[in-house]
């Protein structure tokens, strides 16, 4: 299969040594059972109301550090695998929105990761992670209407060939690359960094990997673990 082969700028090691990414392109089939991604969201969310492993709390604490060094809030932006935790530890549930976007979720809160999902069709080029220069542009919504920001000089960010796809890290996701079910061709990227086991992050793929299976059977997909 042929698939986008993301990468990762050494400089990062400065700020996140040990960062590890699990990348998973897939080619996907007909969904013929969507309830696997609420299922699996709801479970995940009882998982974080019952707590998680010390690990679990190490990683997200070591990711508000990353944050903290290249000048992001962790308290007003967290990482994405925070973010949805705080959700689920207010709210005591999450709502489901899509079958392929809630089994992401899913994996996200169950392994304390965060996890993106976007479509490899709407790419141009290469997803690259890289420190933004500021001149880069961001596609997203404010109050229901589209508008275009820029990062921060020396901000984190994942962009292809036309600008950003997400802002700090893995905070906010962009419009033009947001995934759904309906889409044909998916990339996912776990990150991690080395307070997460690595074995840890192999499951998280695997829980990704077979409910995507569950849910849309005769999809294909390649796995690739990267890093700095």
């Amino acid at each position: 299969m042929s698939s986008m082969l993301p990468s990762i700028s050494p400089e990062l090691a400065c700020i996140a040594p040990g960062f590890r990414a699990l990348s998973i392109n897939v080619i996907a089939a007909p969904v013929r059972d969507a309830q696997v991604g609420e299922i699996a969201l709801k479970e995940a969310c009882q998982a974080v109301l019952n707590g998680q492993p010390a690990w679990a709390q190490a990683h997200i604490d070591a990711w508000n550090a990353v944050f903290k060094a290249f000048g992001a809030k962790p308290k007003r932006t967290p990482c994405s695998a925070e973010a949805l935790q705080k959700r689920v530890l207010k709210d005591g549930t999450m709502a489901a929105l899509d079958p392929v976007v809630d089994l992401y979720n899913a994996v996200s809160l169950r392994y304390a990761v965060p996890v993106g999902g976007e479509n490899s069709a709407a790419y141009y080029g290469s997803p690259r992670l890289v420190f933004a220069d500021g001149s880069e542009t961001f596609d997203t919504l404010k109050e229901g209407h589209p508008v275009t920001e820029s990062p921060e000089p020396g901000e984190v960010i994942w962009r292809d060939d036309r600008g950003v796809t997400c802002r700090r890290w893995n905070w906010r996701q962009g419009v033009r690359t947001r995934l759904s079910a309906s889409d044909k061709t998916m990339w996912f990227i776990l990150e991690s960094l080395p307070e997460m086991p690595v074995d840890e992050l192999y499951a998280a793929g695997n829980m990704l990997t077979d409910g995507l299976e569950k849910m849309m059977p005769g999809l294909r997909f390649e796995s690739t673990l990267m890093g700095v």
